[in-house]
């Protein structure tokens, strides 16, 4: 069943601050978190016929996000491609996501981490989607993706106390 405009601003309004937290912690700036989200909420509103309610939405709207991060990643590889915007034109102020879910120290950690591991575990943790879920939206077996958050978690508890040290 399609969205309608209501169902979509009350989407906006339910998910927008869980989408620029893993927008954020993904992409490591402001800037690009806000473009990614709009860019997400840009897509949902287009592709609202194909929306499938039993799917879950969160999880629709994460799988959404990540694709327009990995297109973001990859248009940034490209060679050309310094900067996606004019430094000279001033950042707009953003609200900085929650300082209680993931401190500096956690990022720095996160950025250490294989880029499957930490979309793993940003997916499950600061997306809130279950194990499932990210298997589904990654195309890869369940266990995979347990492995994954598992070790991915060791490791931020081993980068994170060589920090304390």
């Amino acid at each position: 069943m399609p969205l309608d405009g209501e169902q979509f601003n009350a989407l906006v309004d339910q998910h927008a601050a869980a989408l620029y937290r893993v927008a954020f912690r993904m992409m490591g700036n402001r800037h690009d978190a806000e473009d990614i989200v709009q860019e997400t909420f840009r897509s949902v509103w287009s592709s609202r016929e194909n929306y499938q309610a039993e799917l879950g939405e969160r999880s629709w709207m994460v799988a959404i996000l990540r694709r327009r991060v990995v297109d973001r990643w990859r248009k940034k590889r490209q060679p050309g491609n310094l900067s996606d915007h004019d430094d000279r034109v001033p950042e707009l102020e953003a609200p900085e996501p929650p300082q209680t879910e993931i401190s500096d120290e956690i990022q720095q950690a996160l950025n250490r981490l294989s880029p499957e591991l930490r979309e793993s575990i940003l997916l499950v943790i600061v997306g809130g989607l279950t194990h499932q879920e990210v298997a589904d939206q990654l195309n890869v077996p369940l266990g995979t993706i347990l492995s994954r958050v598992s070790r991915g978690r060791k490791k931020l508890r081993e980068y994170l106390s060589q920090l304390e040290t």
